[in-house]
């Protein structure tokens, strides 16, 4: 079942000589529960197109439909409301708040939300992260496989339908980045949700249902693997 499209939807930065063309009129489908890898060189748009797919930026044309709903149909408050309770985003530099420990950066998500965080789901979490035994410790305190298995948890921890992960394996060496992609495939299988993931490393993309390569802000799906370069 489509759980998400684009529909002709590019993003231009600047004008004149400083006009940028970052996404060309992409159609995008993806399926609920699939895991999708996007490839593609430096400056090619996949962070751009990760950004229109979690409603973080304005498309300037065209649209992102997520469970029937029109993205940027919404009002500000309405998407800020939507992306809160639908997406989960994983980023790179992990972006933790320095002063809560490992179990409130988790908990975040449903404390904004003003929701009771489910004790089970979250003790399960913890431990299917390794974290059971650093709960308490500050994000300084953590190493950097511990601190992005936070920023997973925090993803995690509202089930959301759709989870868009930048680059998550990106600061980390071979064996934290397969335990990490280990991780956000049981949590995808487990419970049926969609994994987008930017990656450039290609043992990673191979873990993905599908591949999809990134070129000059157009889309190329395909069946295999290919160097992004």
């Amino acid at each position: 079942m489509e759980i998400l499209k684009t529909d002709h939807l590019c993003k231009i930065y600047g004008s004149a000589e400083a006009r940028v063309e970052a996404l060309r009129d992409v159609n995008l489908s993806v399926n609920q529960g699939e895991f999708v890898a996007i490839v593609g060189a430096s400056g090619s748009g996949k962070s751009s197109l990760l950004h229109l797919l979690g409603g973080v930026d304005q498309p300037t044309s065209g649209h992102v439909i997520i469970d029937g709903m029109d993205l940027y149909s919404q009002s500000e408050n309405e998407l800020a409301v939507f992306r809160r309770r639908k997406i989960g985003f994983i980023f790179q530099s992990y972006n933790l708040i320095p002063v809560l420990t490992a179990e409130e950066n988790i908990k975040l998500p449903m404390l904004l939300e003003n929701k009771r965080v489910d004790e089970g789901y979250l003790e399960e979490l913890l431990s299917v992260l390794g974290l059971s035994d650093r709960r308490q410790h500050l994000p300084s305190q953590l190493s950097g496989g511990q601190q992005q298995r936070t920023a997973i948890g925090r993803a995690l921890i509202n089930k959301p339908s759709i989870i868009l992960a930048d680059e998550p394996t990106g600061n980390l060496d071979s064996k934290n980045s397969k335990e990490i992609v280990d991780l956000l495939t049981y949590s995808v299988r487990k419970y049926n949700q969609t994994l987008i993931m930017i990656t450039h490393d290609l043992n990673v993309a191979q873990r993905a249902d599908r591949i999809v390569n990134i070129k000059d802000g157009t889309l190329l799906q395909q069946t295999g693997v290919k160097d992004p370069e």
